[in-house]
């Protein structure tokens, strides 16, 4: 068995995996990374399963020091991440020698880093998932729910592999701001007419009220015109429209229901992009039909093979 040892976290540092499911009938909500796309491909640079544990470091901050000689794998923002003080870029793996410290200070493009170790960090599965939810006390190191802490030994099994980069091609360009794929569905035909015309031709602003349960966004003021709702179950990336008009975007720790009316419901890609922009990023979004975002997820998910 391997350790590392955290040096330095912060309460956004968490262990992740792919989430929790089949347990929202019982108010526990989905967990997971929020940058799905990233975590996979942290951990496909390890040859791991593409949901292995991981840690997400939201923002920087954080640092580990190697107690024996390691490969880990990088992905996602590029957090200023640096080796004994010397830069590291995403979207590799990497050795660290006994004693070398890996930190990753502060965002310089995007806002949530994915790191792997071989066969995925060890903690203990609750409701068969180590994902790390800090309201309903859930996964993560403990199986509290607790956020990575200074001081705590990280330990993982598996074997190191050669190092590796991801493909230039299937490395995601986290600079850009095409429209955010929103599935159609819901209640969004009982918005007003004018509503549906600012929902797709203007520019939202994300809020700083934002974090792992659900993103507020800032633009034109949206009218609900329906009757009002019995709440109904919310799946993830739903763009719900409380009565300040203002639409907040679902994520992986959302509650399991919820009776605000919903324009539909990003995609699993639009998601991965939006968990990488930062408060006070503009956002277009683009309607699409149920049909096209499956077939655009299965084209990307051939891409790991």
């Amino acid at each position: 068995m391997s350790r590392l040892t955290i040096t330095a976290s912060t309460p956004l540092c968490l262990l992740q995996d792919s989430g929790r499911f089949g347990v929202r009938h019982l108010g526990v909500t989905q967990g997971g990374a929020a940058d799905w796309c990233s975590m996979s491909w942290a951990n496909w640079l390890l040859g791991n399963a593409l949901d292995a544990t991981v840690i997400e470091i939201t923002l920087g901050g954080f640092a580990l020091v190697a107690e024996e000689a390691c490969c880990l794998a990088l992905a996602g923002a590029d957090l200023g991440a640096q080796i004994d003080g010397q830069p590291l870029a995403p979207w590799r793996s990497f050795n660290l020698d006994k004693g070398q410290i890996l930190q990753l200070t502060q965002p310089l493009l995007g806002a949530r880093a994915y790191l792997a170790a071989p066969g995925g960090f060890v903690a203990p599965k609750v409701l068969g998932s180590t994902a790390t939810v800090l309201r309903e006390e859930l996964g993560g190191l403990d199986g509290m729910g607790l956020p990575l802490a200074k001081g705590a030994t990280l330990e993982y099994h598996g074997l190191s592999r050669p190092t590796r980069g991801v493909p230039r091609q299937h490395q995601p360009d986290l600079r850009s701001r095409k429209p955010l794929d929103l599935v159609l569905g819901a209640q969004i035909g009982q918005f007003s007419g004018q509503s549906l015309f600012e929902v797709f031709n203007t520019v939202w602003t994300l809020d700083s009220r934002a974090d792992r349960m659900g993103i507020r966004l800032l633009g034109k003021t949206l009218a609900y015109q329906g009757l009002p709702m019995i709440s109904e179950g919310i799946p993830l990336g739903a763009v719900q429209v409380p009565p300040d008009g203002q639409p907040i975007v679902l994520l992986n720790d959302r509650q399991t229901i919820g009776g605000y009316p919903r324009l539909g419901a990003l995609t699993p890609l639009a998601l991965a992009r939006l968990a990488q922009y930062l408060p006070g990023a503009n956002l277009r979004f683009r309607p699409v039909l149920q049909g096209e975002a499956w077939k655009t997820h299965q084209n990307y998910l051939g891409s790991y093979l």
